[in-house]
């Protein structure tokens, strides 16, 4: 498994809350190709190559943390295997450490939708490295490089994202915030 993995497995789950909230022809519409979920269309969303999304779903469907769809044959996230390997097993794999002060786009609980659910004890905001951004904090690597690009342009992944950032750095209560957020997001479909 590669951290981008996480990744991708992640947008699929947004283009399935997508497809039911706006419809199928809507969101194939907003596609390159007329597929949401094709690699070509995940290279141009989520910056990652073709052959990278490809090895990937590969590597989720052997893990059993996705499947291919019976009826259309898209890649599905098993959504309950994915959130067990995110809360009990994803710091362990991919760690996240505090860099030096840079700007960024918040992450964790300094995320714009996540920033009201904990009360700072003073700590320094989290930010993923972006030179365009204006917030300043402690850098953290993101899970992959284009994770800055691609979240601006989906909201329900940069909150999945951030949350994914709050279990691999909170200490218990934090992490288990995170946790019943990301549950309550993700099983609910």
């Amino acid at each position: 498994m590669k951290s981008q993995d996480i990744v991708i497995l992640l947008k699929l789950i947004s283009l399935q809350d997508q497809e039911l909230e706006k419809g199928t022809d809507q969101l194939r519409s907003e596609s390159l190709g007329g597929d949401p979920y094709s690699v070509r269309n995940l290279e141009a969303l989520l910056g990652i190559s073709k052959t990278e999304v490809g090895q990937s779903i590969n590597r989720s469907i052997s893990s059993g943390i996705a499947r291919k769809d019976s009826k259309s044959n898209e890649p599905r996230p098993h959504r309950r295997n994915l959130v067990n390997f995110i809360i009990n097993g994803l710091k362990f794999v991919f760690p996240a450490h505090p860099g030096a002060m840079q700007r960024g786009i918040p992450t964790a609980f300094a995320a714009p939708m996540l920033e009201s659910l904990l009360m700072s004890g003073g700590n320094y905001n989290y930010v993923w490295p972006y030179a365009s951004a204006q917030e300043m904090g402690q850098s953290i690597d993101p899970l992959f490089r284009s994770v800055p690009e691609a979240v601006l342009k989906d909201e329900r992944l940069y909150e999945y994202l951030a949350l994914v950032d709050a279990i691999r750095l909170g200490n218990q209560r934090e992490t288990e915030l995170a946790s019943d957020r990301l549950k309550s997001r993700i099983l609910a479909k």
